[in-house]
């Protein structure tokens, strides 16, 4: 390599690190003070966090969920964290899975006395863990109802309504369990597999028309939903599972928000779920040169380290099948 080509290369590398930091540093969120954000499963857990994140932001924020008195509670939380008097704070108790006419109906509503729907935030969602043969049709059914038509059916409403206007952003909550299959995860994870593949249509569809969509992909969260889960674990899927640690549902319903609001694709937090989301990129949409980069570079040698850890959880199922066997 001559003198002159080492110069150009320096140069160029020069011009394309100063691009990056150039392109991070004025990279601006969207803002939502003012605007109408809908959140769905915003009683508790990391929907009302994401809904307590929006109002901090000045929105105007609609909760919806089926519990009518942790509805209640909720807004009086959100209530609290008003950092304007004008904000409208309220809730509207629904099945989001019963039916689209149902959604339609609700949103429609919210709509004609708050105003057009800037945001969604799909919270809503449940886990009922078992191995595929010992998972009932009936639970399999409603793990699609719960976590995919209910996410579906409000944002096939939004949807078009955005496009429409130009601008909207829309946040689908799955799951790490959206990026691979775990043991005892089974229907779970076809129904957050579901989500990832909307997501990624929508991104498809819906970029050129001036919406957004942010997958979201939480970890293991400290909510009464997970509470629930781990009675139906199965130890294998403890043992694989525990080993992320217990994120705070704070945590992640704020980070959630603020990537949205940068137009993240994906939603994540933690070393673990950034190493997933890398191993498992596939076809996710572009999100800058600086991040397409890293994965450019450390797909090869993080597939090394799947191939290790898929070894691992082999030899817990044999582990924890042998100590059946023994008892």
């Amino acid at each position: 390599m001559n003198h002159s080509t080492e110069i150009i290369l320096t140069i160029a590398g020069i011009v394309l690190v100063h691009g990056l930091i150039f392109y991070f540093l004025t990279r601006k969120s969207r803002l939502i003070k003012g605007k109408h954000v809908v959140v769905t499963g915003g009683s508790s857990g990391i929907g009302l966090w994401a809904a307590i994140e929006c109002v901090r932001l000045g929105a105007h924020v609609t909760i919806i969920a089926r519990n009518v008195s942790l509805l209640e509670k909720a807004k009086e939380e959100l209530e609290k964290r008003r950092v304007r008097d004008t904000q409208l704070i309220q809730f509207r108790s629904l099945d989001l899975s019963k039916s689209y006419d149902a959604v339609k109906s609700t949103l429609d509503e919210l709509e004609r006395t708050v105003g057009s729907i800037y945001m969604l935030v799909n919270c809503a969602g449940m886990a009922i863990c078992g191995t595929v043969e010992d998972t009932s049709i009936e639970d399999a059914r409603k793990l699609m109802d719960v976590n995919y038509f209910a996410t579906y059916y409000p944002t096939r409403h939004v949807l078009p309504k955005m496009k429409e206007a130009g601008d909207g952003i829309i946040v689908i909550t799955a799951s790490q369990a959206a990026l691979m299959g775990i043991y005892g995860y089974g229907a779970y994870a076809a129904s957050k597999f579901a989500l990832r593949g909307l997501a990624e249509t929508i991104a498809m569809e819906a970029k050129h028309r001036g919406v957004s969509v942010t997958l979201a992909l939480p970890a293991d969260t400290d909510t009464p939903g997970f509470e629930n889960e781990n009675r139906s674990k199965p130890e294998e899927t403890k043992i694989i599972s525990g080993s992320g640690g217990l994120a705070k549902p704070e945590d992640v319903g704020r980070r959630i928000v603020q990537d949205a609001l940068k137009g993240s694709f994906f939603s994540i937090m933690g070393l673990e779920s950034w190493v997933l989301s890398i191993l498992c990129v596939g076809m996710a949409p572009w999100r800058g040169p600086l991040l397409c980069f890293v994965q450019f570079y450390l797909l090869g040698p993080l597939r090394l380290i799947g191939l290790v850890l898929q070894w691992n959880f082999q030899r817990i199922i044999k582990n924890c099948a042998k100590q059946r066997q023994r008892n």
